[in-house]
């Protein structure tokens, strides 16, 4: 009865526990591979992405994860490379030295692969063709862009301009999400998320009627003002907040007689004698002096600065490109998108 082993049998079950062992880690071996290790590429886009927006939480909003499926990632690969790579502190992550070897070797690669299919569509049509959308506000469309569209459009006839007339918070959406290429115009405070490079500067002035009775004074002080109803642009744009705010800092009682959009209009209000004003430099052409009296303030008031502002982290096409060169060549050239924002002011 006795039979004898199956050899077959014995050898595919001694086969089958050998490949079972061989997958167990040996102890004290080699690196464990970890199980979220996942694509790499995802790896560094989260923390290039947790450097950017300083925050897991935020980082995963941009990226469409969790939080905690980004944290991982970011666990993973700080395991894989052997480093830590982030300082978990607040409000904001901190680059550790070697993460800050990392996002700078990481962060071209991201860029580039996230502008890829830009970049081949644009090489693909060559650089007479697509678009190029700004968002300005009306004073920097009527009194800066006129002259620079002219060259744009001698430069590249083919290409098609958009100037979207925003300000404010509609401004600012359209730069986040990339519906405009860049906006041109004047910020007093920049968010962490933007990038912001002045170009232009103007005084504040004074605007009167040329028979109004300050219109003989030379030096004129903020007290003056006071008797004097002001014409001023709406409470949402920065010039009414900024008059606002330097009267209530002087402690200088004043009154706003009329809220009225546009620099054009502001200036024949007050020629007709309606109130004064507190404009910036940028709209007083040589022949306002004939139906205004203007006096400079700067030494009240604080200058006004016009530049060009970029998401951090854009891409900009090369026919982008060209419109800022015109602007000024070499902007953001050289500049860190994902540096933290600063003020102008």
């Amino acid at each position: 009865m006795n039979s004898k082993p199956n050899n077959r049998m014995n050898s595919g079950l001694t086969g089958s526990r050998k490949r079972r062992g061989a997958a167990k880690p040996p102890a004290g071996g080699t690196a464990v591979r970890h199980y979220y290790k996942g694509n790499r590429l995802k790896q560094l886009r989260a923390f290039c992405y947790a450097v950017k927006f300083g925050t897991v939480a935020r980082a995963a909003e941009a990226l469409f994860l969790s939080a905690s499926s980004a944290s991982l990632q970011l666990s993973a690969l700080e395991k894989e490379l052997g480093a830590r790579l982030l300082e978990r502190t607040r409000p904001r992550l901190a680059l550790t030295r070697e993460g800050q070897m990392l996002y700078d070797l990481a962060r071209p690669l991201i860029e580039g692969m996230e502008s890829l299919d830009q970049q081949f569509r644009t090489q693909r049509q060559g650089l007479d063709a697509g678009d190029v959308t700004v968002a300005a506000g009306a004073s920097t469309i009527q009194y800066l862009l006129p002259d620079l569209v002219r060259a744009f459009r001698e430069r590249m006839p083919h290409v098609r301009l958009q100037l979207a007339n925003v300000t404010g918070k509609d401004g600012l959406a359209l730069l986040r999400s990339d519906q405009v290429d860049f906006a041109f115009g004047s910020m007093l405070d920049v968010p962490h998320d933007l990038s912001y490079e002045p170009v232009h500067w103007f005084d504040p002035m004074l605007i009167l009627p040329t028979d109004h009775p300050l219109a003989s004074k030379e030096n004129i002080a903020l007290g003056d003002l006071s008797p004097y109803g002001l014409i001023l642009p709406p409470q949402r744009l920065t010039t009414y907040r900024l008059v606002e705010l330097v009267f209530q800092q002087a402690r200088v009682p004043y009154r706003v007689a009329i809220e009225v959009g546009g620099w054009e209009v502001i200036k024949q209000y007050v020629a007709m004698g309606l109130g004064i004003s507190i404009v910036t430099g940028i709209c007083i052409a040589p022949e306002d002096h004939q139906r205004l009296a203007v006096r400079n303030m700067r030494g009240f008031f604080p200058q006004r600065s016009y530049g060009v502002v970029i998401r951090k982290g854009k891409y900009l096409s090369p026919q982008a490109r060209a419109f800022v060169d015109l602007i000024k060549p070499g902007l953001f050239a050289r500049r860190d998108y994902y540096e933290s924002g600063h003020s102008e002011r």
